[in-house]
């Protein structure tokens, strides 16, 4: 078997160089960046958005709940509230390292976001509608992630991580409908 002959990892490293200087204003983003940089955050604000949705729906459902199973249901909430707030975080934190504005206005907050913030008029209720949102941030964060592609590894890795977690809440979500409603 004949040995191939190997590129080397980078051409010319003074390119690279020369390239790291142009437009350093823009902090993370450079000429490598495949992706433009208003259109990934406008996707990545209505994440954010839809992230804010879920903490707001946790957090009431954690301050609402009642009945005999409230105390394990209401922990979950909790739980998930926090780790929500985590992703808007991560998220806001990744708009501006693009070189944008994280939209934390609460004005058509609700319509920026994917899910939807409903209350539940019992545990069972509460339990169905984070699933149904958590159902909803999976198939909206898959989508994300496919029209990221290669064109920004970064964003793509954190939105694969956050789904990660989502489907986590999701069947968090089913075990206490199936245990508790």
């Amino acid at each position: 078997m004949a040995a191939e002959k190997s590129q080397p990892f980078l051409s010319d490293v003074e390119e690279l160089r020369r390239r790291a200087r142009e437009n350093i204003s823009k902090g993370a983003v450079t000429s490598s960046y495949g992706a433009d940089t208003k259109v990934v955050c406008d996707v990545l604000n209505q994440a954010l958005a839809t992230e804010i949705v879920c903490v707001l729906r946790y957090k009431r459902h954690f301050y609402t709940a009642k009945g005999m199973n409230k105390d394990a249901v209401a922990a979950e909430f909790l739980q998930h509230a926090n780790e929500e707030q985590g992703h808007a975080d991560q998220i806001a934190e990744r708009i501006t390292q693009l070189g944008h504005d994280p939209d934390f206005n609460p004005e058509g907050l609700a319509t920026r976001s994917h899910s939807q913030y409903v209350t539940g008029k019992d545990l069972a209720d509460m339990v169905k509608e984070n699933l149904i949102a958590e159902r909803i941030a999976i198939e909206s964060y898959t989508e994300i992630i496919r029209f990221l592609g290669d064109k920004d590894p970064t964003s793509r890795r954190m939105m694969e991580g956050i789904l990660a977690v989502e489907e986590e809440h999701a069947n968090d979500m089913l075990d206490l409908l199936d245990q508790y409603a």
